[in-house]
This record gives structure tokens, C-alpha cells and sequence, in this order.
């Protein structure tokens, strides 16, 4: 909707020392920044800052901006950051109750910076109103060429908001909202229909995901307790070493008489190491008791020097790690040993990082969290939650009136977190920074650590065990992504997965961001089909195997034909002089059509589907193919087997309507209802011999 046309404003409405947080709780004693400050914004120790943001990405900065721009960006922010200024009101700019978030605003500032060096390119004037709704057109369309839809729509937003705030912007801004009655997702391209409900995020592709997830755990369950007993062992050996080099010699001879004591050598995997298979010198003087900043064995000890390359010449040393032993693992070539060869200082170091990625690797996959919801996660948050664990959201200054949340856990995702708070150099937050010998703590950039940690990984298969994680890039959002579209492969789960993803009360009215994220992709299909295949022919086979030790496959008509179908292929093989491998292979041609169930087998052929009882006076739906399930006799149906593992089922569902029954003061149609089911009941497991 295009706004009344206003007087063009020559000067700002906004005064040089008005705070631009009106509308925000600030940080106790913070200063707001003020409207009259040219080159940036700073958020920092003035708004509590996202956790997965850098100090950076918390400030508006106005330097890359020229002429108008500057102010124009000034105003844009001023405007978007205080919705309820009084100026803003009486302009009659439509704006929403509560403010923006900062980084929102972060966010249109490098539109704007687009937008203005292509507005430069095309000599356009940097009077606004001069411009033409066909000059945003082809803005628009430029930017559609190069970027997602997604993207693109950030771009279509800046222009609206040109236009919006136009009567506060000094000099006008657009004239007309280039694309009335067309809301902003529609203008970038961004439907949604029935058939297109897919978001630009891909899934992680399963020769990723499963390598990926399985390393993260194996860290976690095999790897920390030798990385965290490392780190406190490392600590100890620093807070008790002496700086004083004294009676070195007499210390290391002392040392060397106890043949389990070994000098440490450097070794391959230490990052950035060149000798290998020298002496590590600063781990051998804290193991003796004296501090790795000192240079003991340097100057005038070398007597101690001589002592220790002796130990070397006579095999009493090796490679460079605090610990003694380490988690046995079996690697590809068939071989058991230590996962890694020794976390001396530097190995630790590294190793630590990669544990805490792979901490947030298992709970960004299993907890459906995104990026920030994860680093926001505090200690202690961890709770038991009408008696299952769960993740309760935090509460911060100024969201006193937000409830707090509760993210239903696995005991696995329980054990991540407690990991990741154990090594979590952050007073607060589990993680948020990294651990450093020197620098403290540093910003945990998500995408960045989880390339870090693949690599790493695959750089290191030959020790671990672990296989090899496939190509491509892996980011935070990919994750929920790819389990959003797992979850929805389970019939049922719909619900669930909305509850899961915060968006319950959507969720019931067919919410389409859910439905975007679990929409299948291409070849996670194929790997699922390509698996449901595997299993059907697992439990085929089994009951093949059952069938040649002459024990009954199953009970009923359907166990009756794939008995038939079974006695042929063995007296096909044994005809043709076969083996074992020869029957599995006309087993797997012989393509028989069975669907394993939890209350019973269906060997329905679309083939021949005559005898189906489900199809019997049934309405079958345009496009469906196969048995209706929801429609199943198992007692009566030709199609139907009934299979060891059934019976006990059976068995308890008549005991339990046997129960019911006995209950005094039933209505006769509720008596009539339950005294069918127990007939049926009674019925299949007569079948079985019961």
C-alpha cells in the first residue's frame, strides 16, 4: 500500500544525542549509542549479545556508506530500532508494538550497501524520489540471477522499507512501493504451494551424516574420558610444577631408575611438529616437576640432557602423552590400538576443540536446536522435566515476560551437553568459546568448527577407526533440516516433529515452515528405499532359514503360500546341484512381495490382489497402490501370516479384553464391540495352535 505523499524533509527529524535503544532493556549501567555518531553503533555492553553472534556482528557500522547514504542508513536503523518514537507515530509509519532485533537492522545495513554501490553502477541520482519502480525491478531481478529466493528476499524488504519510512528519511525515499498489493515473499520468488514446499536448506546427503554423527558420538563415548582426564592431569602437573631448575641431574637419574617411567618423544600426529622422534623436552620437565616455561634442560644441565638421550639409545622411551593408556579401537585394516598415539600439550589443545564441536554436532543432529537456541544453552540447564531429561531455556534482563522453555532431550544428547560443560572455558554458557592456554576464551563460530571438525576426522582415520565423513560442506541449519525430514518419515510423527520444532500451535493448522523442512529429499529417498529393500530381505532370508531347519515360518494362509514359494526354491537349487548362495539368489529374484508387520505379515500381490479383504467395498484412494492397512483382518484376510513374534501380542491383547469383559455393569453394545475383538483375537491364534 503506497503512502500519502509529505513534504520532503531538508533536515533530520532525529536530534544527534537521542539514544537509538529508546525502545530497549539496556545492560545495567550502559550508555545507549547516540543518533549523531557517524561511523558506527556499537550493541556491545549495551544489549545482551546472541551467543552464536561475534562482537562484530553486534554493531551497525555506517563507514562503507557514502553521501546520503550515511544518513539515510542512520535513519533507516533509528527508525526500525524505536517502532514507538514519537516522531515515528506522528508520521503515521505503520510500524509493529515491539522493536526489531539489532542484528535484524545488521542485516538491512549490507542491503543497503548493495543496494546504494548498485545504484552507483547504474548512474542512478541519490535522490530517491527520482527513481522508477522499473530501476527496482531490474535491482530485484539482478539479485535473483545471483542468489537464493530466500536471500533475495532481504533485498526486496529494504526497498518496502524505502518507501515505508519514507516521510522521516531527509531528502524522501521511494516515491511508491514498486510492487502493490505483492507481499515481499511473492516479489523474491519465495512459494509456497502443495507441490513446493521445499526451503533452500539441503539435507546433510547420508554418506555425510552418518559418518558424521557416528564420530561425534564415538568421541564422546569412547574419546572424552581419555581427553578430560588428560586435561585435569595436565592442569595438575602446572599447578604443581616449581619454577627453580634444581638438582635437575639427580631428579632425572631418580626419575629414569623406574623402567615404567618413558621419555617422552614428539610424534606425527602433534600439530605443526618437525621433529619428530625427538625428545619433548617441555613435557618430559613438567612430568619431572619443574614448569615447561623454564629451560631446564638448557645451559649448564648436561649431565640431565646426557642421562635422558642414554634412556632414548636404550629403548626406554615413547611417543610424547599424558596418560599412559588410551580407548583400544579397531581400525579399517583389521588392526586394534590406542585411538591416538599420546595427547602431549599441543594434542590436547587440539583435541579438546574437536571433542566440544563434536558435542555440538550430536546435539544440534538429535535435539533438533538451531545455531543460536544451542549456544545459548547455559550450565546447569539440564533438568529432569516431567520425568524425562530436557534442556530449560534461559532467562536474561528484559525477558522476565517470556515463559521458559523446555526442549525434551535423549539421555545421549544429556551426556554431550555434560561433556561440553565440563570443558567449557565460559562461566555461563556451554558453548561459547573455545578453550585457550593463552587467549582465555574465543568466539565459537559453528560452520567454521564443524568443517574444522571433518576434516580433522578424516585426517585421522588411520588412528581412530572412525570412516571417512563424505564431501561437502556441513552448516549448523543443516542439521535440523535433515532430521525435520527424517522424523517425517515415520507415520505418525507429524505432530510430534511440530511439537519438537516449537511450532505446536501452527503445527495443528498444517504449518508450511514445518512442512518445508521435512519435505524428502532426492537422495535421502534413495537411501531409505534402498534400506527398507535391505531389511525386507533380512527378515526374508530369516525366514528362509527357519523354513530349511523345518521350522514352521509363520501361521495362517500367508505363511501357507510363502511355504509354497520357499519348497520351490530349494527344489529348484537342489535340482541344479546348488549351494546356500544359490538358494539366497533365487530368493532375491524371486521378488516375493511381503510387508512385515507389528501385528502381522501381508503378502498382498498387486499382481494378483483377489482375496485382499482390506479392498473389500473400499473407497481406495487416487494414486494409492497396495493393501490399506488401516483396513487389516488379520483373521480372515488369504493374505495374512501371523508370525512367532506375533503370537505373544495376540495373547496379551485376549487376556486383556478377557479383563475387560469381567467388568460388572457393561452397556450391551460395549460388550458386543469387545466380545468381537476377543473373537478375532481367539480366532488368529487358533491359527498358531493356541
Amino acid at each position: 500500500m503506497n503512502l500519502p505523499a509529505q513534504p520532503v524533509r531538508s533536515v533530520s527529524a532525529f536530534d544527534a544525542d537521542e539514544p537509538v535503544l529508546s525502545d530497549h532493556v539496556l545492560l545495567p549501567f550502559a550508555r545507549s549509542p547516540r543518533f549523531g555518531e557517524l561511523d558506527e553503533w556499537s550493541f556491545n555492553d549495551v544489549l545482551r549479545r546472541p551467543a552464536n553472534l561475534s562482537p562484530g556482528g553486534w554493531k551497525l557500522n555506517f563507514t562503507s556508506l557514502e553521501g546520503k547514504w550515511v544518513l539515510r542508513g542512520r535513519e533507516l536503523a533509528m527508525i526500525a530500532l524505536n517502532p514507538r518514537h514519537p516522531r515515528v507515530v506522528a508520521a503515521g509509519i505503520p510500524s509493529p508494538r515491539r522493536p526489531v532485533s539489532p542484528r535484524t537492522v545488521v542485516i538491512l545495513l549490507g542491503s543497503m550497501r548493495l543496494l546504494a554501490a548498485w545504484a552507483r553502477e547504474h548512474h542512478l541520482p541519490d535522490d530517491l524520489g527520482a527513481w522508477r519502480d522499473h530501476h527496482l525491478h531490474a535491482f530485484v531481478a539482478d539479485q535473483r540471477q545471483r542468489l537464493t529466493a530466500d536471500t533475495t528476499l532481504t533485498h526486496v524488504r529494504l526497498v518496502q522499507e524505502l518507501h515505508r519510512c519514507g516521510p522521516l528519511l531527509t531528502g524522501g525515499g521511494l516515491a511508491t512501493n514498486p510492487w502493490p498489493g505483492m507481499s515481499a515473499r511473492a516479489v523474491a520468488g519465495v512459494t509456497w504451494t502443495k507441490e513446493n514446499r521445499a526451503i533452500s536448506t539441503p539435507a546433510i546427503p547420508p554418506a555425510t551424516w552418518f559418518p558424521l554423527i557416528n564420530a561425534a558420538w564415538t568421541y564422546i563415548d569412547r574419546f572424552a574420558s581419555d581427553i578430560v582426564g588428560a586435561d585435569a592431569l595436565y592442569e595438575r602437573l602446572r599447578e604443581n610444577a616449581r619454577s627453580r631448575v634444581d638438582f635437575l641431574a639427580a631428579a632425572v637419574r631418580r626419575w629414569l631408575r623406574d623402567p615404567r617411567n618413558l621419555v617422552p618423544l614428539h610424534h606425527a600426529r602433534e600439530p605443526a611438529v618437525r621433529n619428530v622422534g625427538g625428545v619433548h623436552w617441555s613435557l618430559l620437565a613438567l612430568k619431572l616437576g619443574y614448569a615447561r616455561e623454564t629451560s631446564a634442560f638448557k645451559g649448564g644441565h648436561r649431565g640431565a640432557r646426557a642421562a635422558v638421550m642414554a634412556a632414548v639409545e636404550r629403548g626406554q622411551c615413547r611417543p610424547a602423552g599424558l596418560l599412559d593408556e588410551y580407548a583400544q579401537v579397531v581400525r579399517a585394516d583389521g588392526t586394534t590400538g590406542p585411538w591416538h598415539p599420546g595427547l602431549d600439550p599441543r594434542c590436547l589443545y587440539s583435541e579438546i576443540r574437536v571433542l566440544r564441536t563434536a558435542c555440538y554436532v550430536f546435539v544440534a543432529a538429535l535435539s533438533m536446536m538451531r545455531d543460536g537456541e544451542i549456544q545459548e544453552i547455559t550450565k546447569g540447564s539440564v533438568v529432569q522435566y516431567f520425568g524425562a531429561p530436557a534442556i530449560a531455556s534461559a532467562k536474561h534482563k528484559g525477558e522476565e515476560d517470556f515463559p521458559i522453555k523446555h526442549w525434551w532431550i535423549i539421555e545421549p544428547v544429556a551426556r554431550a551437553i555434560a561433556v561440553a560443560e565440563e570443558l567449557s572455558p565460559d562461566d555461563e554458557r556451554v558453548f561459547t568459546g573455545v578453550r585457550s592456554r593463552t587467549a582465555g576464551s574465543e568466539t565459537f563460530n559453528a560452520a567454521e568448527r564443524i568443517m574444522t571438525f571433518i576434516e580433522h576426522v578424516n585426517a585421522t582415520t588411520q588412528w581412530t577407526g572412525l570412516s571417512q565423513i563424505g564431501a561437502g560442506r556441513v552448516s549448523p541449519h543443516m542439521f535440523r533440516r535433515t532430521m525435520s525430514m527424517l522424523t517425517d518419515q515415520f507415520p505418525g510423527s507429524e505432530i510430534a516433529l511440530g511439537i519438537q520444532l516449537k511450532h505446536a500451535a501452527s503445527r495443528a493448522l498444517a504449518n508450511r515452515v514445518t512442512q518445508g523442512y521435512a519435505v524428502p529429499a532426492a537422495d535421502w529417498t534413495r537411501f531409505l528405499d534402498q534400506a527398507v529393500e535391505a531389511a525386507r530381505f533380512r527378515g526374508l532370508r530369516e525366514l528362509f532359514a527357519l523354513h530349511r531347519e523345518g521350522q514352521p515360518v509363520g501361521f495362517g494362509p500367508g505363511a501357507e503360500q510363502l511355504k509354497g514359494t520357499f519348497d520351490t526354491i530349494a527344489a529348484t537349487a537342489a535340482a541344479q546341484g546348488g549351494d546356500a548362495l544359490v538358494e539366497e539368489g533365487m530368493l532375491r529374484r524371486a521378488r516375493i512381495s511381503i510387508r512385515f508387520g507389528t501385528l502381522n505379515n501381508c503378502l498382498f500381490d498387486e499382481a494378483s490382489p483377489a482375496g485382499a479383504v482390506c479392498l473389500e467395498k473400499a473407497v481406495v484412494p487416487p494414486g494409492h497402490t497396495g493393501p490399506l492397512v488401516d483396513r487389516c483382518r488379520p483373521d480372515r484376510c488369504g493374505n495374512s501370516m501371523i508370525g512367532h513374534q506375533h503370537v505373544p501380542i495376540w495373547e496379551s491383547e485376549e487376556r486383556g479384553l478377557a479383563v475387560l469383559l469381567e467388568a460388572p455393569g457393561l452397556p450391551p453394545a460395549r460388550r458386543a464391540a469387545l466380545e468381537r475383538q476377543r473373537a478375532e483375537a481367539q480366532a488368529i491364534l487358533r491359527k498358531a495352535g493356541r
